[in-house]
C-alpha cells in the first residue's frame, strides 16, 4: 500500500517556498485590473504558477503517474488511460494524483497558485477540492466537450468554486489548447453533456440568445502558466493533431465553508459527508487562511 499523502496539509519538498510575512506574500497577489477582468469575463489567464525546472519535475511524476501499473494507483479516485467517446483519439482524464506524488501534492499549496485563488474568491479561506490530469498525445489527442465545471459539481452548495489549469506543455490551437466562452458565466447553470464526448453536445441546451453570444477564444500560453475560471464559465478544448503532445493539471478549489448537497460519496473512497455538512478533513484541507493576519502553512 502506497503512502496516502492526503494525510499531510503542508509543503513536504523544496519544490515551492511559503511566504512568512505579509510583505513577501504582496509579490503574488493579482491586480485590481486582474480581478475586475475575471468578474467581467468569467476567467482570468496567462498566470505564471511555475518554473521550468518546477515544470520539469511534475513531467517525471506524471510519467510515472499514467502507468495503470504504478504502485499508488489505488489512491486515485478516478483512473481513465482513455475516456474518450471516439475510439480513434485518446484523452487520459485521472483525479487524486496529489495524494501519490510529492510534487503533485506539493502544488496545492503554491502561494502564487493559492493567493490568486482566494483573490478570485472575494478573499475567502480557499480548500482543495479535487484535481485532475489531462494528456492528450500527439497526432490523436481527444476533445473534452463543452461543459461548465460545476454541472459536475452540484453536489457541493454553493456555488463557491474555481477551477485553475495549469499546461505542462506550451499549448496552442494546434495541439488542443483551453478555450473560454467569455462572459458565459452569467447564463445559469446548464445540463451537463459527456465530458469527452461530442464537442459541441452542449448546444443542445442553449437558447437563441446564448449562441449567439457563443464565441469562443483560444488561450495560448507557454507551459508553467495558468488560467483561472469561474465554475459556471462555458469551456473545453479541441482535439491535439500535432507532432507535440498537450499535458495540463487542474486544481479545483471552493471557498471555506462549502457543504455537502449529497447522502452519497462525493469523491471516490472518501468518507461520505451528510447534506449540510461542512466540507474539511483530510481530503478537504485549508490551503489559504484569510482570517489569520497573514497566512501560513
Amino acid at each position: 500500500m502506497a503512502k496516502d499523502l492526503s494525510e499531510f496539509h503542508k509543503l513536504l519538498t523544496d519544490l515551492f517556498e511559503w511566504p512568512k510575512s505579509q510583505e513577501e506574500w504582496e509579490q503574488y497577489r493579482l491586480s485590481p485590473e486582474q480581478v475586475k477582468f475575471f468578474k467581467e469575463n468569467g476567467y482570468l489567464s496567462h498566470i505564471k504558477l511555475l518554473e521550468t525546472w518546477q515544470v520539469d519535475k511534475l513531467n517525471e511524476e506524471l510519467e510515472a503517474l499514467t502507468d495503470p501499473e504504478h504502485p499508488g494507483n489505488e489512491l486515485f479516485y478516478e483512473f481513465k488511460s482513455n475516456e474518450s467517446t471516439d475510439p480513434n483519439t485518446v484523452l487520459f482524464h485521472s483525479l487524486g494524483h496529489w495524494r501519490i506524488k510529492d510534487g503533485f501534492h506539493d502544488i496545492l499549496w503554491n502561494p502564487a497558485f493559492v493567493m490568486a485563488a482566494s483573490q478570485l474568491l472575494e478573499d475567502k479561506s480557499v480548500r482543495f477540492w479535487h484535481d485532475q490530469l489531462f494528456c492528450k498525445p500527439a497526432r490523436h489527442g481527444g476533445v473534452v466537450a463543452w461543459h461548465q465545471d460545476y454541472s459536475y459539481w452540484t453536489r457541493s452548495v454553493p456555488m463557491q468554486h474555481l477551477t485553475c489549469w495549469v499546461g505542462l506543455d506550451d499549448a496552442d490551437t494546434q495541439n488542443g489548447c483551453m478555450h473560454y466562452v467569455p462572459g458565459s458565466h452569467r447564463w445559469g447553470l446548464l445540463d451537463k453533456p459527456e465530458l469527452a464526448g461530442d464537442m459541441d453536445g452542449i448546444m443542445d441546451y442553449l437558447n437563441e440568445a446564448q449562441k449567439k453570444e457563443f464565441q469562443p477564444v483560444p488561450i495560448e500560453m507557454k507551459r508553467g502558466y495558468g488560467t483561472f475560471h469561474h465554475p459556471l464559465l462555458v469551456h473545453g478544448s479541441y482535439e491535439n493533431k500535432s507532432e507535440r503532445s498537450r499535458r495540463a493539471f487542474v486544481l479545483n478549489v471552493f471557498a471555506d465553508g462549502t457543504q455537502s448537497n449529497t447522502h452519497e460519496e462525493l469523491l471516490a473512497g472518501v468518507p461520505v459527508f451528510s447534506p449540510g455538512e461542512q466540507l474539511k478533513g483530510q481530503f478537504f484541507p485549508i490551503l489559504i487562511d484569510r482570517t489569520k493576519e497573514y497566512p501560513k502553512a
